[in-house]
């Protein structure tokens, strides 16, 4: 892929990597490539950072054909920038594409987008413990009709930002949850298996209300008969029930996370049973009446592995390994983050060297 790069002349300065957070900050440049139905994906560009000039009448805004992923780079502790399984984000992105009816670059190309950004802004990857470089590529449709129907141009790009913690702070703090019972994320037969945009407005809602009655985030059950769970806030769930971990088979409703299926194979590594399986409130609630129910928590590339404290319903809290992170959540945090800054063997190849 032909790159044509175009470099800033007006650099921004760097923010204190303590001060990072998650997403407040971007970085000088951003990769963009257009399609049309004539010419294919082509003017593949590295621009500085800024708005686009996008028609008022595009299909993004009035039809939501919208989808982006969410990959990181780090510094590994040797000084080399690496980018975490970049393949599976690239392949995950063109699975979920034809269900909006959008086309999307080849996974080869989004990766090879991906370390052309990162090298450009290599300046810009932060070497802290618990930091990293948050890539966020983006696919719109940028033809400007009226009519439902898929647009004929669209526009796919990569922006990047520096950040620390998801949740700020250091380590992993247990966030309190509650459990959905009327609002619901993705239906059977909608978007959910697709990073679509419209997944995270359908979303907003009942997460604004948990936050305002003091939670960090929601517990979504499936759309039919509100028994089964299905995702935690924005990431895959887990539970620990015994010595067996638990997590919701993939399907229409559930996105495949990229982290949750390294949190699967590392599992298995350490020699657990692992169960991709329904699982209802009735049997969580059962499991933590008998004292089984060890562990919760949530995968996803932004926190890695957030641990749940508390899962709430009307009337009823249940408490999860007294409010504390669990051994295995913890675990399972230091094994990926670890991984990923080369600290430890990446014994099953995800990392790639920018």
């Amino acid at each position: 892929m032909d790159i044509q790069i175009s470099k800033t002349t007006t650099p921004k300065s760097r923010p204190p990597e303590s001060e990072l957070g998650f997403g407040r900050f971007f970085s000088d440049h951003l990769f963009a490539m257009d399609f049309s139905a004539d010419k294919g994906w082509h003017d593949a560009r590295i621009q500085p950072y800024g708005p686009f000039q996008v028609d008022p009448a595009a299909g993004v805004f009035h039809y939501g054909q919208a989808m982006f992923e969410g990959s990181k780079a780090f510094c590994g502790d040797d000084g080399v920038l690496r980018l975490f399984r970049p393949m599976a984000h690239a392949e995950r992105m063109m699975a979920g594409a034809p269900r909006l009816c959008m086309p999307t670059p080849s996974a080869e190309q989004m990766v090879e987008a991906c370390k052309a950004l990162v090298r450009v802004d290599a300046d810009w990857v932060p070497k802290a413990s618990g930091t990293s470089l948050y890539l966020r590529p983006t696919l719109i449709a940028t033809e400007g009709f009226l009519g439902v129907r898929p647009a004929n141009e669209y526009r796919y790009f990569i922006i990047a930002s520096p950040v620390g913690s998801y949740y700020g702070g250091s380590g992993l703090k247990p966030v309190r949850i509650w459990v959905e019972t009327v609002d619901v994320r993705a239906p059977r037969g909608g978007l959910g298996a697709a990073k679509a945009g419209a997944n995270y407005a359908a979303s907003l809602h009942a997460a604004v209300k948990a936050k305002k009655a003091g939670f960090d985030q929601v517990l979504w059950l499936d759309g039919q008969t509100h028994e089964l769970v299905e995702e935690v806030g924005t990431m895959n769930l887990f539970a620990l029930l015994g010595n067996t971990l638990i997590t919701p088979p993939l399907s229409d409703s559930i996105l495949a996370g990229v982290t949750r299926d390294s949190v699967i194979t590392l599992s298995k590594d350490l020699g657990l049973t692992v169960e991709q399986r329904a699982l209802s409130v009735k049997e969580l609630r059962a499991a933590h009446a008998k004292g089984e129910l060890r562990e919760v928590f949530g995968t996803g590339t932004a926190a890695v592995v957030s641990p749940v404290g508390e899962l709430a319903f009307a009337g009823e809290t249940l408490r999860i390994n007294d409010g504390a992170p669990g051994a295995l959540g913890l675990k399972l945090y230091e094994t990926i983050t670890g991984i990923q800054r080369g600290a430890l063997k990446d014994a099953h190849g995800w990392m790639v060297t920018v």
